[in-house]
């Protein structure tokens, strides 16, 4: 008579936690904000640290709520003023501070320059309710890698967040094309007008000279002879107070003549 044994499988092994060890055993594990099943996930461990600093604490608190629904944002601090702004900058080491300008006691640029000469790391996003270029200037100067307005758009706001994170600056059109224009406001135009005073002849002649042709050449290509050349030359040279073809060919490239 034959004997039929019934084959029983092994029990299974307890299952893994995260940590490595039998589920329920040693560290206790906490699934991180916006992980499923308790999986870290490749956004979660590249998310950027944010530091919020306002001395309005709606703004705060609602600037933080819509930064936390970013996946890759992370807000890790705020601050009412810019002394606690670094203090909470050295304890929490942000990617990222968002500061505010005209705040209390310690302002935002002093605040700004101060996080950026002891953590050259972190990168400072000033977003003030200051369009005057004095506060854009001055903040910039301190340190500040971009300057945004508290009327813009929040996608924009996580766009300038995500470039200044990368070390490049961002400023929005309506703060580049004041500061465009008061740079050019400020750059002397004594060249230009001297250029003006030129007769098309004159810089004709001296776009040549720019061009490294010499006085034969010149005559032969505006069909004038050599020593109406000459005179032209020593004309140019007297408007423009310069007195050597190397001075009269730098001149002729900044004016954009030539592009040697």
């Amino acid at each position: 008579m034959t004997t039929r044994h019934t084959f029983m499988p092994p029990p299974p092994p307890p299952p893994l936690d995260p940590n490595g060890g039998p589920k329920g055993e040693g560290k206790e594990f906490s699934p991180r904000r916006g992980e499923e099943g308790g999986g870290v996930t490749v956004e979660m461990l590249m998310s950027l640290k944010i530091l919020i600093v306002d001395d309005h604490r709606i703004f705060r608190e609602g600037l933080r709520a819509l930064l936390e629904k970013e996946p890759d944002l992370e807000v890790v601090a705020e601050a009412g003023d810019g002394a606690g702004a670094l203090q909470k900058a050295q304890e929490s080491r942000p990617d990222v501070v968002v500061m505010d300008i005209a705040m209390p006691g310690m302002n935002g640029i002093e605040a700004t320059r101060r996080i950026v000469d002891e953590m050259e790391d972190i990168r400072v996003l000033a977003l003030s309710m200051e369009s005057d270029r004095r506060f854009v200037v001055e903040v910039l100067k301190a340190g500040a890698t971009g300057y945004l307005l508290k009327d813009t758009a929040f996608a924009e706001l996580v766009t300038a967040i995500h470039t200044v994170a990368a070390g490049e600056p961002y400023l929005p059109p309506r703060i580049t094309h004041m500061l465009l224009r008061e740079f050019m406001q400020r750059i002397p135009d004594t060249e230009g007008a001297a250029y003006e005073r030129l007769t098309a002849r004159e810089r004709e002649i001296l776009q040549l000279i720019a061009e490294g042709r010499n006085t034969k050449e010149i005559a032969f290509a505006m069909k004038i002879s050599q020593k109406t050349v000459e005179n032209q030359r020593h004309t140019i040279m007297k408007k423009l107070d310069l007195y050597s073809i190397a001075e009269l060919t730098k001149f002729a490239v900044r004016e954009g003549l030539s592009s040697l």
